[in-house]
């Protein structure tokens, strides 16, 4: 059947308004495809449900006039919770409120005389990875908390015990005493692709079991492009709404597998949503079951990417006291006394140019490779200092608490 040519402007109007609603029902209904991968991440304390998807030839499209997004939350959304967490806050009454000199000037002027409290009041979203009451969630949804009490999908209010936090991650495990929960499946977040679905569900701004939809928009995005420069983690980018309240919560990929942890936002942006790949939330929380805490390896440096116009810029600084000669690599700006790297003599204006046998260009190589080695083994570093070349080996230690 072929379709009419049009006879009049009338007639043609009506054909392009045709041939354009055709072309947005194509738009709308395209489908992305995920391959099984190869090696799956460590499950050894944990009952993660890993749904392997198809091969290469095998395409996962949903069936015709289906909605797989609604499909996906029917399954996963009664292992979404949400996270109330309460934490007191005292407030200390300054020192010289009750210097004698300052009374004798000023009187009480009704200052109190004992430290004030308050209670403070925060929400996030959490998602059950075992029937028996583990929930995964970020670590600053219950950071400092006094009580998490847990909601689930059917009214329920559980109260939640925290198993372990890693600020460095981000990430947190709760208990609460129940059984046969409902549990999420878990998908594997080193095969992404950017333009892949991705489906976020949590509790924003009070919003219980809200649904936002988009795709993953990249990769691999360091610590510092985000702007918490604190954090180790390799983030997902994406475009679904995320928002206060959201974090902790599931980011899901088409067939319903959670592929990350929603985390953050870049304030007084759109469409710029972070999550923790799934791979790595779910080493960080095996580890913390096991032991309450991670520990993560450190040399103790501060360090920039080196292009030519921090190459200049370091090399006219009088202060900086350097002669840098190297045109690519990652700078040395500063050494943390008594930690690994000064111990072996690493110096302000050294440039690293390999690290563990591997050849590095940028800090997050420098970093990725620091946190992926061992505590305590040997760990080769070769320096472009002034022009010359330094093999030195240092033994990465555990990053000290509260860093």
């Amino acid at each position: 059947m072929t379709s009419p040519e049009p006879s009049s402007p009338h007639a043609m109007k009506r054909w392009q308004r045709t041939l354009t609603y055709g072309l947005l029902t194509l738009l709308g209904t395209s489908t992305l495809v995920l391959f099984s991968r190869t090696s799956t991440p460590d499950t050894s304390l944990l009952g993660w449900s890993q749904t392997k998807i198809g091969s290469p030839s095998l395409a996962l499209l949903p069936p015709e006039n289906s909605n797989f997004i609604a499909t996906a939350v029917e399954r996963v959304g009664p292992a979404v919770v949400r996270i109330d967490a309460a934490r007191t806050v005292v407030q200390q009454v300054p020192s010289v409120f009750n210097d004698p000199f300052f009374r004798q000037f000023f009187g009480d002027m009704g200052i109190p005389a004992e430290p004030r409290t308050r209670v403070e009041q925060g929400t996030g979203s959490g998602f059950i990875i075992d029937p028996n009451g583990i929930i995964l969630t970020n670590a600053h949804v219950i950071e400092g908390a006094d009580r998490v009490v847990v909601t689930l999908k059917d009214g329920r209010e559980l109260s939640g015990r925290v198993l372990g936090q890693d600020a460095i991650t981000d990430v947190a495990v709760i208990q609460v005493e129940a059984a046969n929960l409902p549990t999420v499946a878990v998908g594997n977040s080193d095969q992404l692709r950017p333009g892949e679905w991705a489906i976020a569900i949590g509790n924003p701004l009070g919003l219980d079991n809200t649904v936002t939809a988009g795709i993953i928009s990249a990769t691999g995005r360091s610590s510092a492009q985000i702007r918490v420069p604190d954090k180790r983690v390799s983030f997902i980018q994406t475009d679904a709404a995320i928002n206060p309240g959201n974090s902790g919560g599931p980011l899901l990929n088409q067939q319903g597998q959670v592929v990350g942890m929603n985390t953050a936002i870049i304030g007084g942006a759109q469409g710029l949503g972070f999550a923790i790949p799934i791979n790595t939330a779910q080493r960080i929380a095996n580890e913390l079951i096991a032991n309450g805490k991670v520990d993560h390896p450190y040399l103790g440096l501060q360090m920039r990417t080196l292009t030519p116009a921090v190459k200049e810029m370091l090399n006219s600084d009088a202060r900086a006291n350097v002669n840098i000669r190297a045109n690519q690599g990652v700078v040395v700006l500063g050494v943390q006394r008594e930690s690994p790297a000064a111990r072996v003599g690493i110096r302000p204006g050294d440039v690293i140019v390999a690290l563990g046998g591997r050849s590095v260009t940028s800090a997050e190589q420098v970093q990725q490779i620091v946190q992926d080695s061992t505590i305590g083994q040997s760990l080769t570093i070769r320096l472009d200092r002034s022009g010359q070349t330094v093999e030195l080996t240092a033994q990465p230690a555990a990053l000290p608490t509260g860093r």
